[in-house]
């Protein structure tokens, strides 16, 4: 049963949906799927055509807005929104390290979370169009792994959407995971030495918590190992609008003195344990890795591995020195299993997930060469998350997609820039820009 509940402006309605958990097998095991549909207050009454939005990701449920919050203002003038939950996500039968094991063992597990991927997820969404357009097709806001899923969309269902809008989000096409870290650590190292140009008190500030941590083993509050590779991961920040100045207000009060002598402040321990956990998101770590896979090669650690062909990234390297210590950026690596309490049940999972070698192709650059569906597509130039040369290589192969390369924003742009982001790439769909 629907229910419909009001915030500021809108009208909130649950939607809950079963698909299959494997659609090539449709009359075998099922999952429930979670979506809030929004309608703007007074509009609700009225036939409008439909706007699916496709999170981020892997592994996080859709936006939990209030009211017409950041790009959702701007989609309420014409659209009815459907925030969906992807697959394992929020309310839509979650997998994590508390529900994995009803599947069984590792092998059971990882078996189960091959269903995870932008193909299932859009075979997903075309069982939830049938039942809530009646068959018409909508439009598609993809930000960042949605932009991923929305090209698969465009690949294997074009006659499901009206339009398509990409932000952060267009992949390569056939990059193998290890061609997408050897232009991600470059990019990474930029974002790392503007962060140290704009604060250069940080640069001292990161290698005495790098010593620290080399020095002392340290377990934050909820239990996880915090480790200088874990420490340094926390450069995830710099690919968002305001992260580089987040991460500035976190190493200011790093340390404090105490009868037993200099620690790290409780305050710091909490807000990292709040920024390394994976508990919300599993998912992110599990099958991240798994969205580049498709070539018939495993992923194999891929940012583990090819993390060692820069050396400027190792810590203890940097500290023997007089060199700044290096932040990483969005990589998923194997001591994240052992560090996190909320990954370590699912270590064996995880490395079941990291050989598989038998990944399916997720796009068609034959029908993606012909494609008939207004799309636009906003690259941030140098996005930390996604390489800009393989979004300008991709953009170049689907037919008729428009781009707009801006510097304005990071990789969260869609919800910095909100209605304005959005209205630019709906004009450019519609050629009216």
């Amino acid at each position: 049963m629907s229910l419909s509940y009001r915030q500021p402006g809108v009208v909130l309605t649950d939607r809950h949906f079963t698909v299959p958990l494997d659609h090539d097998d449709p009359h075998g095991e099922t999952i429930e799927l979670y979506a809030r549909e929004v309608v703007a207050s007074d509009k609700a009454g009225q036939d409008l055509p439909w706007l699916l939005y496709l999170q981020g990701g892997p592994g996080f449920g859709a936006n939990r807005f209030v009211g017409k919050q950041a790009w959702l203002g701007r989609a309420l003038k014409e659209y009815r929104v459907l925030l969906l939950d992807q697959r394992g996500t929020g309310h839509s039968t979650p997998a994590n390290r508390q529900t994995l094991p009803l599947r069984g063992g590792p092998a059971e597990q990882a078996a189960y979370l091959m269903h995870f991927r932008a193909d299932a997820i859009v075979r997903d969404c075309e069982t939830v169009r049938r039942e809530v357009t009646g068959g018409a097709p909508w439009t598609v806001l993809g930000q960042s792994f949605g932009g991923f899923c929305t090209v698969n969309y465009l690949s294997t269902a074009p006659e499901g959407l009206a339009t398509a809008v990409i932000t952060g989000g267009l992949p390569s096409l056939d990059a193998h995971a290890d061609d997408v870290y050897r232009a991600a650590y470059p990019r990474i190292e930029r974002k790392v030495t503007a962060h140290y140009a704009r604060y250069p008190q940080d640069v001292e500030r990161v290698r005495r918590i790098a010593d620290h941590l080399l020095t002392h083993d340290v377990v934050l509050p909820n239990g996880y190992r915090l480790t200088v590779e874990a420490f340094q991961s926390l450069g995830i920040l710099l690919g968002g609008g305001e992260g580089s100045h987040r991460l500035h207000y976190l190493l200011e009060h790093a340390f404090v003195r105490t009868p037993q002598g200099t620690v790290l402040s409780d305050a710091f321990q909490e807000e990292v344990q709040g920024l390394l956990s994976y508990a919300g998101h599993p998912l992110y770590a599990l099958v991240h890795e798994a969205i580049y896979g498709q070539d018939g090669r495993p992923t194999a650690w891929s940012a583990e591995r090819v993390r060692g062909e820069f050396p400027q990234f190792d810590a203890a390297k940097s500290l023997a020195g007089d060199g700044p210590v290096l932040f990483t950026g969005e990589t998923i690596h194997p001591w994240m299993f052992d560090c996190d309490p909320a990954l370590r049940p699912l270590r064996e999972t995880a490395e079941l997930l990291a050989a598989h070698t038998a990944w399916r192709p997720l796009y068609d650059p034959a029908r993606l060469a012909a494609n008939e569906v207004p799309v636009a597509a906003a690259i941030y130039h140098d996005d930390m998350y996604v390489d800009t040369a393989h979004a300008l290589q991709t953009a170049r192969t689907v037919r008729g997609l428009r781009t707009w390369v801006t510097d304005e924003f990071e990789h969260d742009g869609v919800r910095a820039g909100g209605p304005r982001v959005l209205d630019r790439l709906l004009a450019l769909a519609r050629d009216e820009a």
